[in-house]
């Protein structure tokens, strides 16, 4: 048998695996010499409000059973107060109804446009996302229950794209189109097909293939079938099309909206019913011989039963029984009373992709009626990873911005929170390739690049984490210097502050997520990020937890955690990385409430490909005592280094050899994990070792560990 474990030692006991994290046997240390460059500064922080921490959504019952009083003493104890909501209901293409009361557009048929109110006269515990029935996406990024309602087989159905879109709503000379992409498994010949209009119907709009092999190749642009150009002057026009007199094979097709007739179903008298386009179902294959059409759609009523497909967009309109009993949200005003905050301001977000300006700006009267201190609003979430034109989202996000301007002209707004800094477009690259490249020029074009008041994304560094992460961690140092090199390329203004609202090892839960290798991830991203002129980064998975598994089997199990919770979901295994968050709040960052000059710092010794061993964050207090972490990255050796100061062209200085050197040091001495499945859990759980040296001796850094050192250095 084979184990694709990322240890150096394996132990057999009983059913389990005892998976000692690298640098068990410790080989000869290798000398190394880290260079603080004291000229100056690369950024000043607020320990405090540099590093925090990310409430999400949850699944069914889970508030309950993870933000327990208890719990949150466990959590507050890591020493985070920074906190940023996050929602889940938006990744799962709902609508948050933030408060359980509020008003529906059709009051007498509990249906339509919600807004919550911002005055309830009851304040629940949990909230919930309700689905939404005109969606057209076949998979989503939550709990990925749903279904496309453009092939689920059922005429009744249809999916409508956003009316806020339109430029009644955006403000814009002009709507901008709409689409629908059809992406089968492998090649298909395609020469006809058949679109089922809903009401409004588009009178122009085209049908085209994709020329690449691949939805990722850049040589691949979208091309009008020879028949592909439809344009109707009267009723919708629901009968087959012959696209090509021979079929032309392709693997992604789409529909391009184009004109909406702007009609609405009989009795409506709401505008946003007749905005944008709806589309009841969708059929192509190839006309035989005998004259009838072979479709080669798969249709259902599951993502798995049904052809997969994507759509620029999709309407907020919903019902009361849409509710997602398996999709909660902590309420706001629980989150505030918990004392997860510790009185600090909190950011908050607003829906914007799957939800209403309106709803947004009563959440925002809401906060301001409550007196909750909140610190930034942030507009949408992952709106990259919901195949949303970057044009199309920077025209929502104004349009909310507007919206809640004029609740509060002083509010600092920001965004995107996007899936990832660097992340393509896809379906319509014509434009530029960069997402939010686009996203920023359609602000700049509209004149609303001051409503950018941050910059927000996630930052999950690796997919695949089954392999040994020594050389992974030291991706990292690469990985943040191109995103924030393509950040700035993109426009985004340094002027503004960054700031990573979710950070990971992976965004899929494995066993490295609950093992030493994290908590120096953890630490070298707060340190590189905030070297580099970052603001604020908050770290994911702050309520207890369980062991996952998820997409990779040989990942094992093992979750983004501070603790793990025992089988009544109380916090009990702390994590590597709850101490890890408290080394940097407690001892690297103390007092964590004072400003604190970070500098630049430079290890000698590099691998094979130039990335360095041990990375250096030293941080000067305001009483002059230097904190420096260091982060071993190597699992084949220890490392024995010596810190230096130098400015400019003067001489080295070292720590003062008349006071000894404060230690805290992490690694697999401390912890050790066991590997049994779901029930995988600590079997050593040790807090860092706290030792003091003499200020002139060198200091020693076992394989894969985190350490910070406190001394009296040059003052400057």
């Amino acid at each position: 048998m084979t184990w694709n474990l990322p240890c150096s030692v394996f132990n057999f006991m009983g059913a389990g695996i005892v998976c000692v994290a690298f640098g068990a046997a410790q080989a000869r240390p290798v000398a190394d010499r880290i260079v603080i460059d004291t000229t100056k500064p690369v950024n000043t922080i607020i320990p405090n409000q540099a590093m925090g921490t990310a409430i999400d959504g949850t699944e069914h019952d889970s508030v309950d059973l993870y933000l327990t009083p208890f719990n949150i003493e466990k959590m507050r104890s890591a020493g985070l107060r920074r906190i940023t909501y996050r929602t889940r209901t938006e990744l799962g293409i709902e609508v948050w109804h933030w408060s359980a009361e509020g008003t529906w557009s059709d009051s007498a048929h509990q249906q339509g446009y919600w807004t919550s109110s911002d005055h309830p006269a009851h304040e629940p515990r949990v909230t919930w996302g309700y689905n939404l029935p005109r969606r057209g996406d076949s998979v989503d990024q939550a709990n990925n229950a749903g279904y496309s309602r453009i092939d689920d087989g059922d005429p009744a159905t249809f999916w409508k794209s956003n009316p806020y879109l339109d430029r009644r709503y955006t403000g814009a000379a002009q709507s901008r189109p709409q689409w629908i992409v059809v992406s089968f498994k492998k090649t298909t010949p395609i020469d006809t097909a058949r679109v089922v209009w809903g009401t409004p119907f588009a009178r122009h709009y085209q049908l085209q293939y994709w020329t690449g092999k691949s939805e990722t190749d850049r040589t691949g642009h979208w091309v009008s079938f020879p028949g592909g150009d439809q344009i109707t002057s009267g009723n919708p026009n629901n009968a087959t099309v012959r696209l090509s007199p021979t079929p032309i094979a392709a693997r992604f097709l789409r529909v391009l909206l184009l004109q909406s007739s702007e009609t609405a179903p009989p009795g409506s008298t709401d505008i946003r019913d007749r905005l944008g386009y709806a589309v009841r179902e969708v059929a192509f294959g190839v006309l035989k011989a005998d004259g009838t059409f072979k479709n080669t759609m798969k249709y259902g009523v599951s993502h798995d039963g049904q052809t997969l497909i994507q759509v620029s967009s999709t309407d907020p309109w919903h019902r009361a029984i849409d509710r997602d009993a398996n999709t909660e949200q902590p309420s706001l005003d629980m989150v505030f009373k918990s004392g997860l905050t510790g009185g600090m301001p909190m950011m908050v977000p607003v829906g914007v992709f799957y939800d209403t300006p309106e709803n947004a700006a009563a959440e925002v009267r809401y906060l301001k009626r409550r007196g909750f201190p909140v610190r930034q609003i942030e507009l949408g979430e992952e709106p990259d990873g919901q195949f949303i034109a970057p044009e199309d989202y920077a025209d929502l996000y104004l349009e909310t911005a507007a919206a809640l301007r004029r609740v509060d002209p002083a509010l600092t707004l920001g965004g995107p929170s996007m899936q990832g800094a660097m992340t393509d477009t896809w379906p319509d690259p014509e434009s530029g390739h960069s997402w939010l490249g686009r996203f920023v020029a359609r602000l700049k074009a509209r004149g609303g690049i001051g409503q950018l008041g941050f910059f927000s994304f996630e930052h999950y560094a690796f997919d695949d984490v089954c392999y040994p992460l020594g050389g992974m961690l030291r991706d990292e140092t690469n990985l943040m210097d191109k995103l924030t090199a393509m950040t700035i390329a993109a426009g985004v203004p340094r002027t503004i502050p960054w700031i990573i609202t979710e950070y990971g090892l992976s965004p899929f839960a494995g066993r490295a997520m609950s093992e030493v290798p994290s908590a120096l991830f953890d630490a070298d991203v707060v340190g590189h990020f905030l070297t580099l002129g970052g603001t604020t980064a908050y770290m994911y998975g702050y309520p207890p937890d369980d062991p996952m598994n998820e997409v990779f089997p040989c990942a094992g199990y093992g979750n983004m955690m501070l603790f793990q919770a025992d089988d009544k979901g109380r916090a009990h295994w702390p994590m590597p990385a709850y101490y890890a968050q408290r080394m940097m709040m407690l001892d690297w960052g103390d007092p964590a409430d004072q400003p604190h000059r970070l500098y630049a710092a430079h290890s000698q010794i590099a691998d094979a490909k130039g990335r360095p061993m041990v990375a250096a964050y030293p941080l000067l207090g305001k009483d002059g005592r230097w904190a420096v972490m260091l982060i071993n990255r190597d699992q084949q050796h220890a490392h024995s280094v010596r810190i230096v100061f130098r400015r400019g062209t003067g001489g080295d200085k070292t720590f003062s050899a008349r006071k000894p050197l404060s230690i805290v040091q992490y690694s697999s001495a401390n912890y050790t994990w066991l590997v049994r499945g779901e029930a995988s859990h600590p079997v050593k759980d040790q807090p860092p070792e706290r030792f003091s040296i003499d200020g002139g001796r060198e200091i020693l850094l076992p394989t894969i560990s985190l350490t910070v050192v406190r001394g009296d250095g040059p003052s400057l």
